[in-house]
């Protein structure tokens, strides 16, 4: 984090999105130790923060951070409050912030890849409890039950191009495709407007 990654937060200004050098930004002081700027065309404030993970966390930056590593190490979310010495719902918490900024990210960087091979594939998984022994009383609750990881893989940079987690059914296959077609440079041979659907594989 540093301030020429700070522009000014309000869409409706001139300077809308332009770096601190190039808007008209100025240090304005700090909030309980969380430095600030002001835009002097329209005077919307913005924090050091604004636009990362840290943005509004209630928390000090270094427990956010080894809690993300101890995860990204594999560690469960139980493990990690131990070590951390939070409670798991934070850790789940953190885990859900670092996911967002992460995706946000991504969809910002990664267009125009020159991807010259793509691998399509699917992982069954489930979420909480395996849907055969899914409680009625939780059925309303599509966050519960069976769940497919679509991947598409590029082997020759041995990157995950893109990946959709949801049911096992067309519309699925079909938003996994819409993807990958968006981030690389040119059009999937799959994309159903070219070659009809891309039926998914037995269960």
């Amino acid at each position: 984090m540093d301030w020429e990654t700070l522009y000014c937060p309000n869409g409706r200004c001139e300077h809308y999105g332009k770096p601190f050098k190039n808007g008209r930004l100025a240090r304005n002081g700090s909030s309980r130790g969380e430095p600030h700027v002001r835009c002097r065309a329209c005077g919307s404030t913005v924090t050091l923060r604004y636009g990362t993970a840290y943005y509004g966390l209630e928390a000090e930056p270094v427990q956010f951070e080894t809690a993300l590593r101890a995860l990204a190490e594999g560690n469960s979310s139980r493990a990690t409050a131990r070590i951390i010495g939070v409670d798991k719902d934070t850790v789940c918490a953190w885990l859900d912030r670092g996911a967002r900024q992460c995706r946000a990210v991504i969809l910002a960087l990664w267009r125009n890849l020159p991807a010259t091979e793509c691998q399509l594939d699917e992982l069954w998984s489930f979420i909480h409890t395996k849907q055969e022994n899914l409680p009625g009383a939780k059925e309303y609750l599509d966050t519960y039950g069976d769940a497919w990881v679509w991947l598409a893989f590029a082997p020759v940079w041995r990157l995950v191009v893109d990946f959709v987690i949801g049911q096992h059914d067309q519309a699925q296959a079909d938003r996994l495709v819409e993807q990958v077609t968006w981030v690389t440079m040119t059009p999937s041979p799959f994309s159903p407007a070219i070659n009809g659907p891309l039926t998914p594989g037995p269960c």
